[in-house]
């Protein structure tokens, strides 16, 4: 019978006993087994099963076990877990070894080791199981030689991780070691770049005070023509300033003196525009006469001006040449 076979398990159990045995199982239904917790005996012997799933581990309300007459070649890694297993038949199997955990089995009083091709170590140690005592007398010894065996794993276990710990106490330290290196280079870089940059910045001073002791050392050399300078700047501002004041008045004297002339000499005279203007020139050569050379001035420019207002006569003979005639001025 398969394991497809095997529907309804209550057919198999009595009382606390759960018999698969002759079944022709090559897979243990774990699932089903799991629904009956009060089945503590199963009987899985003369099947054809070769191994145990880690999942049969978690029956772990079986006191009794028999795995005898099948193919198994190994034990789940999780046979531990059985810890209220007392009675094992492991009898004509295919057995070289059993699980470390298996000294995890505090509870187990029966074991039948016989017709296994277990190492020498553990065939010696299990010895015969051929009655009562000697299937008592395997379980006790196997326990015992698992329970070195254990605590040499255990060892072993304890040295790899201890070395492992070292080993990453030791990658630690490198990377420390590392971390501490590339900060000191940091730490140089950025002293030299402070250092050059410190060089650059008393090299930009220098500079700077030799061009201002080189300037300083010029103004130095050369303060009297600075002020030779100055002083020559300003007479020269001040005579071209004079000349300017000069050249306004001689314009303004000659543009007065061609309107008095043109109101004097011209028939504009009679213009109304004009009587202003001869009023404040007879003003003005009334107060000159008062002045002894103006007058004489005044005198040769009234004859003069007398002259050119009469008309050109015919030239008479030679005469003596009379007095000198008052200047005729105009109301």
């Amino acid at each position: 019978m398969s394991k497809g076979k095997v529907v309804n398990l209550r057919d198999k159990i009595s009382d606390n006993e759960m018999d698969l045995s002759l079944c022709n199982l090559t897979e243990v239904p774990v699932k089903e087994l799991a629904a009956f917790p009060k089945a503590t005996v199963l009987d899985l012997s003369c099947n054809n099963l070769t191994t145990l799933p880690p999942e049969f581990c978690s029956l772990t309300h079986l006191v009794k076990l028999d795995l005898s007459k099948n193919q198994l070649v190994s034990l789940p890694a999780e046979v531990g877990r059985l810890v209220t297993l007392q009675h094992l038949d492991l009898y004509n199997n295919k057995l070289t070894s059993l699980p470390v955990s298996f000294s995890q089995l505090r509870n187990l009083k029966w074991l039948d080791l016989k017709d296994n091709p277990l190492e020498p170590t553990l065939a010696k140690v299990a010895g015969d199981c051929l009655d009562e005592k000697q299937c008592k007398q395997c379980a006790y010894r196997v326990l015992q030689h698992m329970k070195v065996l254990q605590a040499e794993v255990d060892k072993e276990r304890e040295r790899r991780l201890l070395k492992e710990r070292e080993l990453e106490k030791k990658k630690e330290a490198q990377q420390r070691a590392k971390e501490a290196r590339e900060r000191e280079a940091r730490k140089r870089e950025k002293a030299e770049e402070k250092e050059r940059k410190r060089r650059e910045y008393d090299a930009q001073r220098a500079v700077r005070a030799a061009e201002a002791q080189q300037k300083k050392e010029e103004k130095t050399d050369k303060p009297e023509q600075t002020h030779t300078v100055v002083t020559q700047s300003a007479p020269k501002a001040k005579r071209s300033l004079l000349g300017v004041v000069l050249k306004l008045l001689l314009l303004l004297l000659v543009g007065v003196a061609g309107v008095v002339a043109v109101c004097q000499l011209t028939d504009l005279r009679r213009e109304a525009a004009c009587a202003p203007i001869n009023m404040h020139f007879e003003e003005a050569l009334s107060w000159a006469q008062g002045q002894e050379v103006v007058r004489s001035i005044l005198q040769k420019l009234s004859v003069q001006l007398q002259q050119q207002q009469q008309p050109q006569a015919p030239t008479p003979a030679p005469a003596p040449a009379p007095a000198p005639a008052q200047p005729h001025l105009q109301p």
